[in-house]
Order: C-alpha cells, then structure tokens, then sequence
C-alpha cells in the first residue's frame, strides 16, 4: 500500500544554508522540499502536505514569524522551528511564545538537528492521535445559531458538566488535571481554560511529555545553560520561563520519569527552579494544566508516579468522556466535519443514507473524535453523490460491525494471475490493484491535479509521482 513519508519543508534565503540542511534530512530518510522566502513557503504549505517546518526568522518578502503566524492558522498542530542568529535569539523566544515548536542557533550541528526534527515530529504525531473537534468556524452557516461557548461540540449530559466545570475554573489559577483516552480533545479543553482566564493575552505553551526523550525533558522544561551538556552551544529558556504570566499545559505528564518527578513538584510548589547547569533561581508566574490518558490514581498507589505530585495536580480534576458515552453527540459532530472537509475537498455532500448514518451511531470509536474526523474525511473524499453511503465508510469501521467488505471482490484483484504463481505473486497484484484505483479516485475528485491530489492522499507529491510511474499512470490521467 502507499507508504506515508514525513516531509520536510526548509525555508531560507541562504542557499548554502538550503543544501546542508536539505542533504541532512534526506540521508535521514526525510522527504525535504525548500523554499528561498516566505512568500514561495506559504506557496508550498498550501500544495503540499507538510509535516514539520523549518524556517529562518529574517527573510525578504515574507518573515519567519509572519510565516509562522499564517502557517499556525492554516494547521495549528503543524510544528514550526525557527532558525536564528545569535543576536535575534530574543526574537526566536517571542516565536516559541505565540507557537513555534522549538528554534536552532547557528551555527547548530547535525546531531541538535536530528534530535529537533525527531522530537518535533514525535510530537505532531502524537497530536494526530489526540483530537480537537473545535467549534465551527466563521464561515459556519447560518443556521448554527448557538455557537459552543468552549469550542466543544455536543449536548450530552457528559459534555454538559464539562462546560460547568469550566465555568467555574477557568478564570482561577488553580492547576486542572484533564483525564480521558486519546482522541476525546484534552488539549482543546486547556486551550479553552486559558482562553475563558485573565491571562488570556499571555502565552499559552504546550508540551508533549511523551514526545520528549528521557534525558532531555529537565531541559525542555526548565532550559539550559551554555555547555550544560553536549549540544548546549548557547543558553535556552524553557517551557516554564516562556510561559510565565499566561498557562502551561503538560500532555501526558504520566511519561514524565520519577527522578523528574521530583523536580516538578518542587516547581508546583515554590513557582521557582533553576536552568540546567546553572546557580541563579527562576521565578514564575504559570498556571498548569495537565492532562494523561493513564490512571494517575492506580499509578501512585503502586509506586510508579509519586502521590504527592498526584495530589498537587489533581486540585480540580476534568474527565472526558470517550465518543461511545457520548453517541448523541456523533450526528453534530458528523454535521461539523461534513462542513469542514466539503470545504476543504470543493465537495457538496449534504448528509448521509439512513444505513451510513447507522454504521457510524453503532461503530465503538476507539479512536474517538480524531478518529470520526478521519473517517469522515475519507468518505467526502469518495463520495460520488450528494450523501454518504455506507459504501463510503471505510472498510474497518464496516468490518468491526461485522460488515461485509465493499472492496472490489478478491477474485477481481487477482484475475489473470496463475493460482501456482504462489500468495505473494496475488497479494502483490491485489495491493497493485487497489492502489492504483485509490490513486485514480484521488486524481479524479483533484481534476487530474497531482498537488492536491498527494494533499487527499497525505502523501508527497514527489511520492505520488513515483507511485504513478510504478503503477503506470500518466498525469493528467483520471476515471472516466
């Protein structure tokens, strides 16, 4: 099947610097595009699909931090990290503050890069797994006439003590524990805890616990002096120092190692802490928010997270309900995403056949919202009339249900090949097969457009003009 490679999108005016970044992250197994400013990045963000982007802060035309504001409202989960000289690092401070992932400091070395780009993208992909089903847009109908306070879409009981318990926390300094398994939209209940608050105007800073090696979190959370460890070329703040004034949100701080744990506690506690490798003592001003998907309770009475960081966190605690507690809310939230991608696709579906409509009320969720949001894009994206039909759904949702598969039938994918040219010889003329007919489909709702076509498929465009080349398919070449 069609293989999803991570791109990397490098925008720079320096050409030496293009080519020594470019040759790096393609010897690393990277699919790397580039961009000379600004304004041609913006360009590429828009044609390609882009995992992570690396940017220098002082380009013509169209700056770094311009760059990363538009590329933040086009894809707010899209890790951005910004390049600077030394004499502008305050300047890369401000972009971590209104969003950017990380920043490197010329001159950096191959290995502070790797480790950058892994955990960057570590962290997107985590976010892919964790939803946000935000409230609609201002472009919503007019019809929606009771927009969601918090940005949270549903009715049901669960939700609505949701929304209570915000209305009685947000505007508090009082550190919020958010519990629920991946995909029920833990960071967009921290969002709206700092958005409903004072320090709305302040920076909002997330960190992934998760995403961050081991030996590296105390950096990311506290920063480093110049030669603190090997790699440290210069001092860095860190996540606590950026947030000061404004709310920093720990995802899945149940990953944080015991040794750490410590650490942070004394931070709750005392609001103050000390760089690594360095003696002056920090103060601040943060407002936590945590959130796991682990059972911090069980894991403190066994020992493996500390009770008195249990405590300390869980002052005011939120659960989030999975989507299959909460199956009334599944019409509006289908409603919401049919909005979204018909947009995003130029598709006009307007709802669903009563036996889709059914799939997707009796379908368990696993994935929760991140997962109806998947499903749902993928049956715009097939979808030849003006409402989904069961058929649209895809194949694993129909088969927990215990559906028969509405693929093209085994004996049509293997016609022609001899039954003694052994299983792999059929599997590898099914697979041939059935990526060829995605490929045609995808070409086809594009108008033969290879770029928004490899954007559908979440694919690179160099990707899928290598794939068309090994299936034989010329571009241009749609279903008729």
């Amino acid at each position: 099947m069609l293989q999803e490679k991570k791109q990397v999108l490098i925008v720079d005016d320096e050409l030496n610097l293009r080519k020594i970044l470019s040759a790096q992250l393609t010897r690393d197994g990277y699919d790397v595009l580039v961009a000379e400013d600004g304004e041609q990045g913006l360009e590429m963000l828009r044609e390609n699909h882009i995992d992570l982007v690396i940017t220098d802060l002082r380009m013509p035309k169209v700056d770094g931090m311009e760059l990363l504001r538009r590329a933040l409202t086009q894809d707010p989960n899209l890790p951005v990290v910004m390049i600077t000289a030394h004499g502008t690092v305050d300047t890369a401070v401000e972009a971590l503050k209104l969003g950017a992932f990380d920043y490197l400091t010329k001159p950096f070395d191959k290995d502070e890069v790797r480790q950058v780009v892994g955990k960057a993208l570590r962290t997107r992909q985590l976010a892919g797994e964790d939803a946000t089903a935000d409230a609609p847009s201002d472009h919503a109908s007019s019809k929606e006439i009771d927009k969601p306070r918090y940005g949270i879409i549903g009715s049901s009981p669960a939700l609505t003590e949701v929304n209570g318990i915000l209305d009685r926390v947000s505007d508090t300094p009082t550190t919020v524990l958010i519990t629920g398994e991946s995909g029920t939209g833990k960071e967009l209940i921290a969002r709206a805890l700092h958005e409903h608050s004072s320090r709305k105007g302040k920076p909002f800073i997330k960190v992934n616990c998760a995403a961050i090696p081991r030996e590296l979190i105390e950096s990311e959370l506290f920063g480093h002096e110049r030669g603190a460890f090997t790699g440290a070329v210069g001092s860095k703040p860190g996540r606590f120092e950026l947030a000061s004034g404004g709310t920093l949100f720990l995802d899945e701080v149940g990953e944080i190692a015991p040794e750490m744990q410590v650490k942070l506690l004394r931070v709750l506690q005392e609001s103050e802490f000390e760089r690594v490798g360095g003696i002056k003592t920090i103060r601040v001003d943060v407002r936590l928010v945590a959130a796991t998907n682990r059972d911090l309770k069980r894991l403190s009475e066994t020992g493996e997270f500390r009770k008195d960081l249990f405590f300390r966190l869980n002052v005011v605690s939120m659960r989030l309900p999975p989507l299959r507690e909460r199956v009334e809310d599944v019409p509006v939230l289908v409603g919401h995403f049919l909005e979204k991608f018909n947009e995003r696709l130029k598709k006009k579906v307007i709802g669903l056949e009563p036996e889709a409509a059914q799939i997707l009320e009796q379908y368990a969720w696993p994935g929760n919202i991140r997962e109806l949001e998947n499903v749902i894009e993928r049956a715009v994206l097939f979808c030849d009339g003006p409402k989904l039909r069961a058929v649209d759904i895809s194949p694993e949702v129909r088969a927990a249900l215990g559906m028969k598969s509405m693929l093209p039938p085994a004996e049509d994918l293997t016609s022609g090949v001899p039954v003694d040219g052994g299983l792999k010889e059929q599997v590898r003329v099914a697979t041939s097969r059935l990526e060829r007919e995605l490929v045609r489909r995808a070409l086809d709702q594009t108008s033969g457009n290879v770029t928004h076509a490899a954007r559908l498929l979440k694919i690179s465009r160099k990707g899928l003009q290598l794939k068309m080349k090994e299936l034989g398919l010329r571009e241009g070449e749609r279903n008729e």
